[in-house]
């Protein structure tokens, strides 16, 4: 029988890493800077997670001389600057120089997979550890410690309540960006910036200022997703090309939400269900039904993008300028 009590939370730690990188990517797109690097960054702000709890480790000797506030605030704070720093270079390359977002993006992919690969392999090596991963177990327990009560709810809190706080955090930032977005001045002008550009600056707007404030931000958001990978979905082991395809899911699911972060809540977790279906689905051995299985979450993407762009509604269309450099000399 399909079990949904262990199927939902499930569903929802696959899905919470896809939020972070969604919410993070729908906050750059709306500001017109198509930002294909996701997938680096969130790998970036992984590693940069890793080094932070590994030195702590190392530095506090043993689990019991660890502070419980600096064990979580170390790794995020390294998380936060390093995806930081790849949103200002991508800025930097976008935004000042005005080199191709297309481009620039999937090379910061390329590069931010290389950087975390090498410092982790570097890690490993430090550790002397005879398989090629690294473990941070004590602050992965800091990450993934879930309220002390879930436990003696039954169902409802397997579903609503047993997660760390990573994921609580996902959903909250998701809803406030979409009330910023939609409800504030901030986000009127910020969508006017996405929309038309010209326009924006002629109205008084510093157009390259919400570029770099929203890609940055939006950055540091995606980064959380690369965190929350290794300290809670993977209990704090670290293994070099273990992403897989999180960050180009995390950028469809944008699409998927007609870039409406709020949306991406309930769609993230659609997504983490599907891209785990198969495990739950009895298949026997027949393998090429398990693959079939695995293909879901990407044939519900076309099938949404294709509804999309038949309806040519303007509410579930993406910014105008969206992917298109800004140059004021135009106006």
């Amino acid at each position: 029988m399909f079990d949904i009590v262990s199927f939902i939370p499930r569903a929802v730690v696959q899905g919470i890493p896809l939020l972070f990188g969604s919410t993070g990517e729908t906050l750059t797109e709306k500001s017109g800077n198509l930002n294909l690097g996701i997938p680096g960054i969130m790998y970036v702000g992984g590693i940069c997670g890793v080094i932070g709890a590994f030195l702590y480790e190392q530095s506090a000797g043993s689990a019991d001389a660890m502070n419980g506030f600096l064990t979580i605030a170390i790794p995020m704070l390294a998380s936060l600057l390093g995806s930081l720093l790849m949103g200002l270079l991508y800025c930097f390359l976008t935004v000042t120089l005005r080199a191709n977002q297309n481009v620039t993006g999937l090379a910061m992919t390329t590069f931010g997979v290389g950087f975390g690969n090498f410092f982790g392999g570097s890690l490993i090596k430090l550790t002397g550890s005879e398989v090629p991963s690294i473990a941070l177990s004590a602050t992965s327990s800091a990450f993934s410690r879930s309220l002390p009560f879930a436990d003696n709810l039954g169902w409802f809190g397997a579903i609503f309540l047993d997660y760390g706080f990573l994921a609580y955090l996902a959903i909250i930032i998701a809803f406030v960006l979409s009330f910023i977005i939609n409800k504030t001045r901030v986000g009127l002008n910020l969508r006017a910036v996405g929309e038309n550009p010209n326009t924006a600056d002629a109205a008084g707007i510093n157009v390259n200022r919400y570029k770099y404030i929203a890609t940055c931000v939006g950055s540091m958001i995606a980064g959380l997703g690369g965190l929350y990978y290794v300290m809670d979905y993977a209990c704090g082991v670290w293994s070099n090309d273990a992403f897989g395809d999180r960050g180009w899911l995390a950028i469809a699911l944008v699409i998927f939400t007609v870039w409406r972060p709020n949306i991406g809540v309930l769609a993230s977790i659609l997504f983490g269900g599907m891209y785990i279906l198969y495990l739950f689905i009895p298949t026997g051995t027949n393998l090429c039904v398990k693959e079939l299985y695995k293909m879901i979450p990407y044939l519900v993407t076309i099938i949404v993008l294709v509804a999309v762009s038949i309806r040519q509604k303007k509410e579930n269309q993406g910014p105008a300028a969206l992917g298109l450099a800004y140059f004021r000399e135009d106006r």
